[in-house]
């Protein structure tokens, strides 16, 4: 099952893939650009097959996809496509960017270049592959929320702990270290099946909220619960809350800030039921905005990660389950999702919603506006248009496109460190994978 699971992922990975490429190349498509190759993976081709004018096919390692759009670069101004007689450090390099650019010319496509179209139709081209990822999130987390549900804590107790530990001591035992104190809970007889009617004279619909209000009381709290034995008749229980190192309830934007992983808190010791429950359409939109809103948070705090994976790999410390993961990393995740003991739609769900984060972190990272990221051809084609604009308001003649090519050595410095970034996350997680506590 572990391995059917990642082999399933690993599916869904390329499909992903290929679902972003087709975003580029029907928009492509649709402006006139001829597209001479359709491709998912990169390195030797192991199948393709020619449709009209465009080869579609595989290639032998899957860490990625594209599409050859002919023309992506321009030609040097006043010079047709060829070598330069202009020398410098890197113009050979630029040179063979530019010739690679058309090496797929052929008489006719002199007006179906990509740079050939006006600025806005370019950046739609390089927004259509991202906004497939997003759509492609939204339609999974639509059928995971709404057709499966998610875990969702209610005002109910499902368990009671029997002694304070705090946080960075907890471990996955049920016994008490020697010298714990009882939890306030337990001092107070909560047991399993209690519904919390208000907390300090307040009731509250989500255990979040009621979780915020735990860990900012003190003193003597009174509690009203249901209980469901003998008579389900209302109670009031007494509580003291006690003040300990607790954890943070985000500790990705705690870390990124740079706060301190565990804070002051007061705790009971109560944990809730979480029964599966289905969502509403409105509430999807919500949980994709706040997952963009973490994955966010997540891409920007990437250089910051570097000596942990450093670590984990080279010094054997322990891999940070909030850090990056790979393609591969995130398959065998999805293998251990379908081998674990859960009910066979709750494993189908969690590889959907795991699926559906991979691809708004492949919608947010594509946005980055370096090349050769599609936020990379998308942010000179801003300039280009706005330099348009200013020159047509000032009378002057049109300034022609960014020189790309420029670029280019650019591009190739971001690219050699997205690969060596992206070569010690599979390294990490070959040595020292990210477990699921499942």
């Amino acid at each position: 099952m572990l391995v059917l699971g990642i082999v399933l992922f690993a599916l869904g990975l390329m499909f992903s893939i290929a679902w972003h490429e087709l975003g580029h190349f029907l928009a492509a498509r649709r402006f006139g650009v001829r597209v001479p190759e359709f491709m998912v993976g990169f390195g030797p081709t192991i199948f393709s097959r020619q449709r009209g004018e465009t080869s579609f096919g595989i290639k032998a390692v899957p860490l990625g996809g594209y599409i050859r759009m002919i023309g992506m670069i321009p030609p040097a101004p006043g010079q047709r496509i060829g070598r330069s007689r202009r020398s410098g450090p890197f113009q050979g390099l630029i040179d063979d960017v530019r010739a690679d650019s058309v090496k797929d010319f052929r008489p006719g496509d002199e007006d179906r270049q990509f740079w050939t179209r006006k600025p806005w139709q370019r950046i739609v081209v390089m927004f259509a592959g991202p906004f497939m990822n997003l759509i492609l999130a939204a339609v999974l987390f639509l059928i995971v929320l709404v057709g499966f549900g998610i875990p969702t804590a209610q005002p109910v107790v499902q368990s009671v702990s029997k002694c304070v530990v705090p946080a960075s001591q907890a471990t996955t035992t049920t016994d008490c270290p020697p010298g714990a104190p009882p939890t306030p809970a337990a001092q107070a007889g909560f047991q399993a099946g209690d519904r919390i009617v208000s907390f300090d004279g307040r009731s509250y619909d989500s255990w979040e909220d009621m979780q915020l209000a735990i860990r900012a009381s003190s003193g003597t709290v009174p509690v009203v619960v249901e209980r469901p034995e003998p008579n389900g008749a209302a109670r009031t229980l007494t509580l003291y809350p006690q003040l300990i190192e607790t954890q943070l309830l985000d500790l990705d934007a705690a870390r990124t800030s740079g706060e301190p992983r565990y804070v002051s808190g007061s705790f009971l010791g109560l944990s809730p039921i979480q029964p599966v429950t289905r969502q509403t359409p409105e509430q999807v939109a919500g949980y994709v905005g706040e997952m963009a809103q973490r994955a966010v948070t997540s891409i920007l705090a990437l250089p910051s990660k570097v000596p942990a994976l450093f670590g984990a790999v080279f010094l054997g410390e322990q891999r940070d389950v909030n850090g990056p993961v790979s393609v591969v990393g995130v398959s065998v995740l999805g293998g251990e999702v379908l081998a674990s003991n859960n009910a066979v739609a709750s494993e189908i769900a969690t590889m959907l919603q795991l699926l559906a984060a991979v691809n708004v972190s492949l919608f947010l990272l594509n946005l980055l506006p370096i090349l050769p990221l599609d936020g990379g051809h998308i942010l000179p084609a801003l300039w280009e248009g706005a330099k348009k604009r200013i020159a047509r308001l000032r009378g002057r003649p049109d300034p022609g496109p960014v020189d790309m090519a420029k670029l280019m050595p650019i591009a190739y410095g971001f690219a050699i460190v997205i690969m060596l970034y992206g070569g010690l996350v599979i390294l990490a997680d070959i040595v020292n994978p990210i477990k699921l506590n499942l």
